[in-house]
């Protein structure tokens, strides 16, 4: 597709900054994304990986000496990548003058420790607020301008109208981007995320008077265009606003979306898109690396758009990023709230590859992970702030009562299952045989879940205590599908049962093992039989939900991964 940004693009490599791609003849192995089967999945060194990530705090990666006493810990939570900073102004602390010492540094510490990087380039905007741009920009508004309010204020926030800005943002990242090139030749850094949680505080747009001027012109025609060859297939919240104003595919914003907030975010939703997709476009050229960007996600308490980021990549605004930004891979979310699944199935329509760059840790992150990579095919998830939390040790597996406190170690376990399983899932995940089940106490309507795969409809449900009525708060399960009645099941705090999609029969369980994957390989420990697969008791009850009584059960700290096979009786 034709760059909706060309003037910005062009005016970039014209300053030299971004060297044509067949210049250099690309490593065969270079990180990528591909489709497989109905999933997206990232590439790297040749092969299906799944990143089981970490995001550090902000400032933690631009020191060495800080990071390490990190790098042990994350490995000992067993993580295979690492999400960390790059800014702006430590890149290019005078402008035209680079330093990369801090990112050659993660780079060599990474490989030391066996992990991957995801490097975040902090630069026009974190958070939706400019504070990592380099002092040189800070200082020179003129150049730079800033976003003003509708009595014509400035807020300290970087405007998308800026062209001197986005030129010197690309300058700096495309010199990033030629750099890992030149340096990093293991390809340890495998994807870049695009600025952070980009959006307008405060208020519905920018009031800059460059921008009211935009605002006030004709749509851009790559976007009308986008509109009219993708009109059946837009996400509803777009169509909906498009069709109620007429389906015009031409005119004001208003004349083309109408009056009101919606209208105001699609607006500035095209604004950071096309100002992304410049930069995207001057980085790729050096080296095409998988670059995402992240979306601070609408909160419950939020009223209109600049309570959130305003013109963000929030799910109600994808149609106008894919339209704006075609140089951008990935629009992902950051879930901190409890619907998880919720949130992650808005973030998945219409092909959007899934990734969580931020989320939560602990039990719950250890569900969250299970489930994006289980259910919704994620390529990965990384929980945010990793280095404060504690962890299981990696030479003792004693977990402390600091580790116990901060509730790390559930998703330690979870992480090290799932790396051990790895290659399973992911060729799971490409031929469509696998599912996953989310569950919280906290809400009656998930505390079971129902899966089909395969011949078998399977109940996974919260564990019951005998002689009591307690539930554990959060438990997960995944479920692959090995053969015509065999499974592999990874759970945590639930039971599991299963009932043949047709016929009058019920499911029993032939045979029943524990164990783990090492290297690739099942090795077997117990094999389970009476009082372990046994949920309940009231036959003739169970009997008539078409149960037996018989099920897998995932109880304790660290449940091992259970292989079934099932006969029909």
């Amino acid at each position: 597709m034709k760059s909706p940004l060309l003037p910005f693009a062009v005016s970039v490599l014209l300053l030299g900054c971004a060297a044509p791609s067949g210049r250099q003849k690309l490593p065969a192995d270079l990180p990528h994304l591909e489709k497989r089967g109905n999933v997206t999945q990232l590439i790297v060194d040749g092969k299906p990986f799944l990143a089981l990530g970490g995001e550090l705090h902000n400032s933690s990666s631009t020191s060495t000496a800080y990071m390490k006493s990190i790098w042990p810990k994350l490995r000992a939570i067993g993580l295979n990548t690492v999400l960390a900073a790059v800014s702006w102004e430590q890149v290019e602390p005078e402008e035209g003058v680079f330093d990369f010492s801090a990112l050659d540094d993660l780079i060599r510490d990474a490989r030391a420790n066996e992990v991957k990087l995801v490097a975040l380039w902090f630069a026009s905007w974190k958070n939706g607020i400019s504070s990592y741009q380099p002092a040189w920009v800070k200082r020179d508004a003129e150049r730079f301008p800033l976003v003003k309010t509708k009595s014509g204020a400035a807020l300290n926030i970087l405007s998308t109208t800026g062209e001197q800005t986005v030129q010197a943002d690309a300058k700096a990242y495309a010199a990033m981007l030629r750099h890992l090139r030149e340096v990093d030749t293991d390809r340890t850094v495998i994807m870049v995320q695009l600025e952070n949680e980009v959006g307008l505080h405060g208020d519905t747009r920018d009031y800059h008077p460059d921008a009211a001027a935009k605002f006030g012109a004709p749509v851009p025609e790559a976007l009308t265009a986008y509109l009219a060859a993708h009109r059946d297939s837009l996400l509803p919240e777009l169509r909906d606003a498009w069709t109620a104003a007429g389906g015009k595919t031409s005119g004001t914003w208003e004349e083309v979306f109408g009056k009101g907030d919606y209208t105001d975010e699609l607006f500035m939703a095209w604004r950071y898109a096309t100002y992304m997709n410049a930069i995207a476009e001057a980085g790729k050229a050096e080296y095409p690396l998988p670059v995402f960007v992240n979306a601070w996600i609408v909160q419950p308490q939020d009223k209109r758009p600049g309570d959130y980021p305003s013109g963000g990549p929030q799910a109600q605004t994808h149609d106008v990023w894919r339209a704006g930004a075609p140089a951008i891979d990935m629009l992902c979310p950051d879930i901190y709230l409890p619907e998880f699944p919720d949130v992650l199935k808005l973030y998945s329509r219409a092909g959007n590859p899934v990734f969580i760059p931020e989320s939560s840790a602990g039990v719950n992150g250890a569900a969250n992970a299970v489930y994006a990579i289980g259910e919704m095919g994620a390529m990965g998830y990384s929980p945010f702030g990793i280095e404060a939390y504690g962890y299981v040790s990696s030479a003792t597996g004693i977990v402390t009562a600091e580790d116990a406190s901060k509730d790390i170690s559930p998703l330690a376990f979870a992480y090290r299952q799932l790396s051990d399983l790895s290659p399973k899932i992911l060729e799971h995940q490409a031929a469509g045989t696998i599912r996953a089940a989310w569950l919280k106490r906290e809400n009656p309507s998930v505390r079971e879940a129902t899966l089909t795969l395969g011949g078998y409809r399977i109940s996974v449900a919260l564990r019951k205590t005998r002689g009591s009525a307690d539930l554990p708060p959060v438990g997960y399960a995944l479920v692959m599908m090995d053969g015509k009645d065999e499974y592999t099941v990874m759970g945590y705090d639930v039971d599991v049962t299963f009932e043949p999609l047709e016929g009058a029969h019920m499911a029993g369980l032939a045979k029943v093992q524990e164990g783990d994957y090492v290297n690739g390989k099942w090795v077997a420990e117990r094999w389970l039989n009476g009082d372990e697969i046994q949920l309940r008791y009231d036959l003739l009850e169970a009997q008539k939900v078409r149960q037996s009584g018989q099920g897998l059960r995932f109880a304790g700290a660290n449940p091992k991964l259970q292989k079934v096979e099932l006969f029909e009786f």
